[in-house]
């Protein structure tokens, strides 16, 4: 990363040289640049029957485009367009600080892409273009970029993942300010064994909503084959 042609001061007046000067060097940062864009092109092709069929039904949900396109900040802060599946309303407002998840916005395929992560499935485009990387910061809004502080910049010091730190946590509740903390954590500490857990824990988030509707209906379908003597006490609950 030192000697970058991009770590050249910028419109935020960031010095970006002298931050990754305070990086420490790693071998595997640079193995990963390399490694990602590989990676990511084998697994577009793993994935395109997936692909093409939540696009079917994106389609056949809502009216509007299949794929949402933004400008998000990149490595040092550049801009590029993130593509991911569209699951608002093509009246949603193009910005915002934080969507809620009961929003009326929200179609009913893009309720469960959302609630499984798999809406970023097409930010493999991303990673082979060289825009981003398979693990790394959640990419900001390029136009949140103004309401940052300086030290907040250091989450751009590598390229925005499709996974990572924060996005394994960030249905936590936490204060926003506290998921900008959990990038510049995954920055000063990216190793294998950090990625390891990020993986395991996107695993998690990708399965849970696969799960729970067929759970929470075996619960019903239970309850709902039981009979009146069944549903009815054994006991006095007032009774000691």
């Amino acid at each position: 990363m030192r000697g970058d042609p991009d770590c050249a001061d910028d419109a935020l007046g960031m010095n970006w040289a002298a931050l990754v000067a305070r990086l420490p060097p790693s071998g595997y940062r640079r193995f990963r640049n390399a490694f990602d864009r590989v990676a990511a092109a084998l697994l577009l092709l793993l994935v395109s029957p997936l692909i093409f069929a939540i696009a079917l039904a994106i389609l056949m949900d809502s009216s509007g485009p299949i794929f949402f396109l933004q400008y998000r900040a990149g490595r040092f802060a550049k801009p590029f367009k993130i593509i991911k599946f569209r699951t608002m309303s093509t009246s949603t407002p193009e910005s915002s600080l934080k969507v809620a998840p009961d929003n009326p916005c929200i179609t009913r395929v893009g309720r469960f892409l959302r609630n499984s992560g798999i809406d970023e499935l097409p930010n493999l485009w991303n990673v082979v273009r060289g825009d981003m990387a398979l693990i790394g910061p959640r990419p900001e809004q390029v136009a949140l970029l103004d309401y940052y502080r300086q030290w907040q910049h250091l989450r751009h010091l590598v390229k925005p993942g499709i996974t990572g730190w924060w996005q394994i946590h960030h249905r936590d509740s936490e204060p926003m300010h506290l998921n900008v903390e959990k990038d510049i954590y995954y920055v000063c500490k990216q190793s294998p064994a950090l990625d390891a857990r990020i993986v395991l824990g996107t695993l998690r988030v990708f399965v849970h909503p696969l799960l729970s509707r067929p759970l929470l209906a075996a619960r019903r379908q239970a309850g709902s084959t039981l009979s009146p003597a069944e549903l009815t006490p054994t006991t006095d609950p007032h009774t000691k």
